[in-house]
């Protein structure tokens, strides 16, 4: 016996709309099961989680910045899984757009120019993509999985800076601490109200979400995006290119990551350290997911995801969990998305083996 897979004749709309919100529904009910097997009230988890962040002026723009990084990283990934191409080293992406993008900074911290920022932001963007590329390539010159190739890169990255930080490029005067030397404030991203510290990477996620939809909507190469995606040979056949797709995808999604990277190191840290996401470009993925692969949903999943994070921090001080159960809660919203859409999408079948006379194994 095995089990298989059959795509259904007709889909459900409805059913289909409603994925994301169903899986949200699942994963607060077996998220409350969580917390109440580990002692703690499934109400006031849910409530320290989900609502205290959201109380506080201070706590909204916290919540921008979270998501800023979130939403760019997924807007790119949406392309790239759209087209049926699998990065998933966005972590690794965002890591070499930091690092690229502090260069002026660190090792040039005499400057000061207004030209250093848009600089900055250009270099964590091209680091970001060339990274990518490398999966890229190995893919279209090797015919190399891309999704192993780029996941490993992301420790080779997270290890590179590592290094750099307690090493040539840790600050002499900072008491031996693993940190490069403190942006000067013309390469720190101008916070865009004075009531908090939400600083223009929101701005960058936002307008990135609607050009890329825009191009998904009403372009061409949104078009060949979404033709490849869904068949290769039908695209070959209209005249599209599998292998420039590859780069296409994987180039944009890493210039995403690149600079959701350096806007997090210039506008929440100010610095470089061992220590820069908690996880963004994984948690990228879970929001790509949520918002249908829509760079529009995405804003919406974006906040979501952002809230599980500041919604953590908050239930660590309000009822004493640790960071880990916020990593499961977004671990079983991603197992839900997919389970959902799996089996609004698919039946499953028990099929059994034959053997080579033809009889029932």
């Amino acid at each position: 016996m095995r089990i298989e897979l059959q795509k259904r004749a007709q889909v459900s709309t409805l059913f289909s709309m409603l994925s994301p919100l169903l899986a949200l529904v699942l994963t607060l009910f077996f998220g409350g099961i969580m917390f109440w097997m580990l002692g703690k009230d499934p109400l006031d988890a849910l409530y320290s989680f989900f609502v205290e962040p959201l109380l506080e002026v201070w706590s909204l723009h916290e919540l921008a910045i979270k998501a800023a990084p979130l939403i760019l990283i997924a807007v790119g990934l949406s392309v790239c899984f759209r087209s049926n191409n699998w990065n998933i080293g966005a972590e690794g992406q965002f890591t070499i757009g930091a690092i690229t993008g502090s260069i002026l900074p660190v090792l040039y911290p005499e400057w000061h120019s207004p030209m250093i920022l848009p600089l900055m932001l250009i270099m964590g963007m091209i680091g970001g993509g060339l990274y990518a590329g490398i999966p890229a390539l190995l893919k279209t010159r090797f015919n190399t999985n891309e999704i192993l190739t780029s996941l490993m890169l992301v420790y080779i990255a997270q290890l590179y800076l590592d290094w750099l930080t307690r090493g040539p490029w840790r600050d002499p005067q900072g008491y031996n601490f693993p940190q490069t030397k403190a942006f000067v404030p013309e390469a720190v991203l101008p916070e865009i109200l004075d009531s908090g510290r939400a600083h223009l990477a929101i701005v960058f996620a936002l307008v990135a979400a609607v050009v890329i939809w825009f191009m998904m909507r009403f372009m061409m190469k949104g078009f060949q995006v979404s033709v490849l995606g869904q068949s290769e040979r039908a695209g070959r056949f209209a005249g599209f290119s599998a292998r420039r797709m590859v780069w296409f995808s994987m180039l944009l999604s890493g210039a995403f990551a690149g600079l959701a990277g350096i806007s997090e190191v210039s506008g929440s840290i100010g610095h470089l350290q061992p220590a820069i996401s908690p996880g963004y470009g994984f948690t990228a993925i879970i929001v790509a997911f949520l918002g249908r692969l829509n760079p529009l949903g995405i804003i919406a999943s974006g906040f979501v995801l952002a809230l599980t994070y500041l919604g953590g921090e908050a239930a660590q001080l309000s009822i004493g969990i640790s960071d880990k159960v916020s990593r499961v809660f977004q671990g079983l919203l991603l197992f839900f998305v997919l389970s959902c859409d799996t089996l609004i999408h698919y039946r499953i079948r028990l099929v059994r083996n034959q053997t080579a006379g033809g009889a029932h194994a």
